[in-house]
């Protein structure tokens, strides 16, 4: 999923410097989304690793 973002932030970028304005502002959009929704699963599955008994440093 993060690799999407990075990929919708690139093509955002490509748009922008070849003047696109509209396409670079809904791939930034995407890109957006896509990096919060990440980070929210990340902060997910982190709280639901710590739950499990299991799971040892050594």
């Amino acid at each position: 999923m993060l690799s999407y973002a990075a990929l919708f932030l690139i093509i955002a970028l490509i748009a922008a410097v070849f003047g696109f304005g509209g396409i670079a502002a809904s791939a930034v959009g995407i890109a957006q989304a896509l990096f919060w929704v990440f980070l929210i699963v990340f902060a997910v599955s982190l709280l639901m690793g710590w739950g499990r008994s299991s799971w040892r440093w050594w």
